[in-house]
């Protein structure tokens, strides 16, 4: 056998290439409640005319707020700042029924927009009010909804603000105690509250069904699944939106790391993708799709154009719009029924 010459190697040493994208969250964005609010605030508009007058803000959203702003819808923070007479929406968090009585007073023509799903949690505490339970609500004080729930039993219901706050709780029989909740907090939280509750509360009851609202506990879900690959959370909401905030909490608690909370993409510092490969983005059950494309085009123009959907559940709960507004829209000839109407996604 002849002998074998052995071949230099002119192969050049390579630098990897970094692999850059996207992974996003669904669900994200718009819940069931969400669209019933906005869109009764937008028929509202066509069909009594500008203005229409909102009680706190229609949901927890800096763009969504501006816009209906833009179009002739009011905000104030109270009924006696809408002169008597004129039209009122309350808001998707819920009031208490002072605030029905108020706006009574004020001969105000009133369409509720409580989310459906915070109506089932006034009921709920109404239900053990009558039989004489202390109610535990876990949730987050000041905050609207956990307002308009108290404030349907406000001799029964104790606020627990999170875990480190049960050991301020007392009640007046621990045989007869019940926790219900803020239907948009974090599960994991609030099922600590619990278990320590419980742990001082044996007998504590649990609500005849979960508080914690489907589209809350499905947007966190997402954002588990996809945190652990993600060395960036991207969450689109605004700061004031208890169920954005706990998004960036949930994301950064397993696994991604690092998470921030922006109302629209040129909030972004290019500075947070220094090192960066994976970004993960969800939004609040109040933000409008068309703010999450914003970002993914923001993210795209830097290298990041590969998106990949995580998805965990699919959605397709709606929710008829507000009684009164219904009835005028029907005698009006008008549909009453129907989804956002100005571009909220894309």
């Amino acid at each position: 056998m002849g002998d074998v010459t052995a071949q230099p190697d002119n192969t050049q040493p390579t630098t990897a290439v970094r692999t850059k994208r996207v992974l996003l969250a669904a669900p994200r964005g718009y819940c069931a409640g969400v669209d019933r609010a906005v869109v009764a605030v937008e028929k509202a508009l066509d069909l009594y005319g500008p203005p229409v007058y909102v009680r706190k803000e229609i949901v927890h959203n800096k763009h969504v707020v501006h816009t209906l702003q833009s179009r002739g819808a009011i905000f104030v923070d109270e009924t006696d700042e809408v002169p008597e007479g004129q039209t009122v929406i309350f808001s998707a968090h819920g009031v208490a029924p002072v605030v029905h009585q108020e706006a009574a007073a004020r001969q105000l023509k009133t369409i509720d927009a409580t989310c459906p799903l915070v109506t089932k949690v006034h009921h709920e505490a109404k239900r053990f009010a009558a039989t004489d339970y202390d109610i535990l609500l876990i949730g987050h004080e000041g905050h609207e909804e956990v307002i308009g729930t108290s404030g349907e039993a406000p001799e029964h219901v104790h606020l627990v603000d999170g875990p480190g706050d049960v050991p301020n709780v007392t009640v007046r029989d621990p045989e007869k105690v019940v926790w219900l909740s803020q239907t948009t907090l974090s599960v994991d939280e609030t099922m600590e509250t619990v278990r320590r509750l419980r742990e001082r509360f044996p007998k504590l009851q649990d609500p005849p069904s979960d508080d914690i609202c489907y589209a809350t506990q499905n947007r966190q879900a997402a954002v588990k699944k996809l945190a652990a690959d993600a060395d960036l959370m991207i969450v689109v909401g605004s700061r004031n939106s208890s169920n954005s905030v706990r998004l960036v909490e949930v994301a950064v608690e397993h696994g991604a790391k690092a998470g921030y909370l922006v109302d629209y993409a040129d909030e972004i510092d290019e500075a947070w993708l220094e090192g960066v490969d994976s970004v993960g983005v969800s939004s609040g059950a109040s933000v409008p799709e068309v703010l999450v494309r914003d970002v993914l085009r923001w993210l795209a123009e830097r290298g990041y154009a590969d998106v990949q959907e995580v998805t965990t559940a699919e959605e397709s709960l709606t929710f008829a719009l507000p009684r009164e507004l219904r009835s005028d829209l029907k005698s009006a000839g008008l549909p009453t029924t129907g989804t956002s109407d100005h571009a909220w996604t894309i």
